[in-house]
């Protein structure tokens, strides 16, 4: 299991918190972000939502935001999991998680990671509203 990943399929938070610890016992902090679907956005019910993504692109995206992180804030390690296809409201779309040795480093690159990704990755949402679709533009 990669340590970046574009998937169709749902992630265990488990499985990928047991993987990053896997890598070194220094670690004193771990922060994550896991992003759900909601049944309700900007004033409409939202029954699914779509993702789409240019893969190879964001992949090599994700990996920079991950290398990235680990100069910036001295992480031991980061984990980013992002889903694609529909998404019923309620599941689970995006994990992150960030492991230093003290937990400010932790939450800092934590935010960082989430808001960056939602910046420079090129992952396409579309909402699934019983009055139409609508494309939504990414909000940090």
């Amino acid at each position: 299991m990669t340590a970046v990943r574009i998937q169709l399929e749902d992630f265990s938070q488990d499985a990928e918190l047991l993987a990053l610890r896997a890598g070194s016992q220094r670690m004193g902090g771990i922060a994550t972000f896991i992003g759900c679907a909601r049944d309700f956005s900007e004033g409409r019910e939202v029954s699914e939502i779509s993702f789409d993504a240019y893969g190879s692109m964001a992949l090599v995206e994700m990996n920079n935001l991950r290398s990235e992180a680990i100069i910036k804030f001295g992480l031991l390690d980061a984990r980013l999991v992002h889903r694609i296809g529909i998404i019923g409201a309620g599941e689970q779309i995006v994990f992150i998680a960030a492991g230093a040795e003290h937990r400010a480093a932790a939450f800092d690159a934590c935010r960082w990671l989430i808001d960056e990704l939602k910046q420079r990755v090129p992952i396409w949402k579309k909402e699934i509203t019983p009055s139409g679709d609508s494309w939504v533009t990414q909000h940090p």
